[in-house]
Formats: C-alpha cells, structure tokens, sequence
C-alpha cells in the first residue's frame, strides 16, 4: 500500500513521564496499530518536554504548567494538518479543559475528523459541574469511545452518544500463576487522590492483620494523600505495610507476582486496568463496586465486590478467602477466563472500523492480528493450557 493511501492517525495523549491509564492504553493501542499496514499511527504527547536550555522551567510550579501548555499548542498547530484522523485521549475537570479541548479546536480549525477517548471515572460528576464548557466541546467531537457501558449511560444521561470499546491489556508480559494455598499477601497499586479511598485499604488491612498475625500489605501508588496515608499507617499501628512510591508500568508484573491478593477500595472509578492485569496474573480481586467496576467483576463469579466505603466488609471477603481455597481457585478461573475479551485481537476490528470512518476510506483487516497483539494472544493460550 501507497503512503500517501494509508489512514493517518494521530494519538494525543500523557506520555509515561505521567504515569497512569491513560499513556499505558495509549502505547497498547500504537503497538497493535503498527501492525497495520494500512495505518500509520502517531503519539503527540500533551506534556511535551522543552528543548535543554529550557527545560528548567518545567521545574517551577505555575511557569511549568503556562510553558508545557505554549509546547503542547505548538505542536497541535504544527503536526495536525498531516493527519486524517485526531484521536483525543481525555480525563476530566481541568485537565479536560487544558489537554483535550485545544486538540479538538485546532482538529476542528483544520477540518479533522475527531475522536474523543474519554477515560475518567468522575465523568457524571464532570458533566454536572462543568456542563457549559465540557458538553458543547464534546459534542464538537465525530465520535465519542469510552471503556464500559458504565461510561455510555453516564453520557447518555446528559444526551450524549457514547461508544464501548474494552481497554486492552498485553497478556504478554504478566504470567498467571496459580496460588494454593493463597498467602496472606496483599496487593493495593491506586494513586494516593481520595476518590480512590486507599484509607479503606489501610483500615482493612488492620482488621486482617489481626485476625492473620504475619499478613503483609504492599501499597504502590502516590498522589496527594501520601502524608496521609503514612501517618493512617502509623495510627492504625500496623507491622507489615510497605510502601513502594509510584512503579512504572513495566515493573508491575513482577510486583502482582509478589502477592496472593489483590484489594481495590476506590470510591469513584470507571474500568481499572489494574483489576484487569490481577485477573491476568491469578490474583482474585476484592473490590468495593465503585462506577464501572461491576460491569467488569461480578460478586461470587470472578472476584467479590462490597460497599464503596464499607472497610469491614472489605477485610471479610479477604479473610473468606484465606479460609476458602477452592472458592478462591474457582474466581481465580473465571477472571482468568475472561481475559480474553481485553486482548487487542478481542478490540482490533472495532478500532480499525472507527478510524476508517471517520477518514472516509474503506480498510480491509490485513490479518488475523498485529504481532504485538499476536504475541500477546499467544501468552494467553499458553497461560491457559497449563
């Protein structure tokens, strides 16, 4: 194929110098995109890193925001006249206002095809506050693709058509291990932001810790609740919590494959990625049922939900599991199981469908996969047959 007949696609999103879910299933859906030979695929990064002589700036709270903000325009105006379709990862509140809407404009100014990957769980709270600037920037967009049906009735309610497609995770680099019997170890990796409510996690660890003299908690994570947080460790007195700081992407294997359980007490919340990557790993999952998580773990099937802030019952489905081998060994195969439908094969086809018509081309699938997502299905198959 011509390269002046390939679909041109440019993905303005966080690069990892943010660490977070964003950049991750950004980088996940270039890899399997390069795989496509009627597809070029680019990262535009909203928080571009200035030019050595003035990257100092970038250290100085308030300059570093204007200066990062002057880059990030640039670049908009700079790359977007090549490409056919912009496709706009988003979070919410003033993030929504400084990172995607200037792309949207300027894609709009140039006459772009928009898509519009909105990735926050606080989407409904978004909406409702900032009603008269999100809503008519996001109708501006041609399309607009969440993550969860959660995400698509939350839209809709405000009257806005939303799309499902899955986040993806590279089954590649976790390995399934089966654990039998489970340990008393304990596994939290959400920011340190209150919504996600890792006090809760804290609070529930203490109860275990109680009941299972040795259970070990390892935190991962930061955020503006890290004071917080320790002095609530110190508080509750507990013996065994390590705090590990942020891990970067590729270092999260090893550490899922370091516990037995994994803990999730978030508030507010869309589609984790780290609830999906613990089913990858054989970790079960206990969780409150917070936004689009029910969507995506089922209560007594593959992994167990309680209450949003409801500690107590928290540390009892851990405990229950502790107790429950077998219960915990048919969770364990269920999420496992349904790993399947976050593999890039599992999405591919709806993604190349968007991006073809919104550039008004015809696309024909070169191929059963990508070999990123080739690689990725292929640890999947060997994980379960073993």
């Amino acid at each position: 194929m011509k390269e002046s007949e390939k679909i041109r696609i440019c993905i303005v999103v966080a690069s990892l110098d943010i660490i977070g879910g964003q950049s991750i299933q950004a980088l996940r859906l270039l890899e399997g995109l390069r795989g496509e030979p009627g597809l070029e695929a680019e990262l535009l990064p909203i928080n571009p890193r200035l030019p050595g002589p003035l990257r100092f700036l970038q250290r100085i709270k308030y300059v570093r925001t204007v200066v990062t903000s002057i880059a990030y325009v640039a670049l908009l105006l700079v790359r977007l006249p090549r490409f056919d379709v912009v496709h706009v990862f988003s979070a919410s509140y003033l993030s929504f206002l400084l990172a995607p809407t200037p792309a949207i404009l300027i894609a709009r100014m140039y006459g772009k095809p928009v898509l519009l990957n909105y990735h926050s769980g606080e989407a409904e709270d978004h909406l409702r506050r900032w009603s008269r600037t999100a809503i008519p920037t996001m109708k501006l967009a041609h399309r607009l693709i969440v993550q969860s049906p959660y995400l698509v009735d939350v839209f809709g309610s405000f009257g806005l058509r939303a799309e499902a497609i899955f986040n993806t995770v590279d089954f590649s680099r976790f390995r399934f291990r089966r654990r039998a019997p489970l340990r008393p170890v304990l596994l939290s990796n959400r920011n340190f932001e209150k919504h996600y409510n890792v006090a809760a996690v804290l609070r529930a660890f203490a109860l275990v810790e109680r009941s299972v003299p040795g259970a070990r908690l390892i935190v991962a994570g930061d955020g503006s609740e890290r004071a917080n947080l320790h002095a609530l460790a110190r508080e509750l007195e507990l013996k065994n919590v390590e705090f590990l700081g942020p891990v970067a992407p590729r270092e999260m294997p090893s550490l899922y494959d370091r516990a037995d359980i994994f803990i999730n007490a978030s508030n507010v919340d869309n589609m984790p990625l780290s609830i999906i990557e613990a089913f990858a790993c054989g970790l079960p999952v206990v969780t409150t049922g917070a936004g689009g998580i029910p969507y995506i773990v089922t209560d007594g099937v593959n992994g167990t939900l309680v209450a949003c802030r409801d500690h107590e019952e928290l540390a009892r489905n851990v405990l229950n599991l502790l107790k429950d081998d077998r219960r915990a060994g048919a969770i364990v195969e269920a999420a496992r199981a349904d790993c399947r439908k976050y593999a890039w094969e599992a999405v591919r086809s709806e993604w190349l469908a968007v991006y073809a018509d919104l550039a008004g081309r015809e696309y024909r699938l070169a191929g059963p996969t990508s070999e990123p997502a080739a690689a990725a299905e292929s640890a999947m198959r060997a994980s379960a047959s073993e």
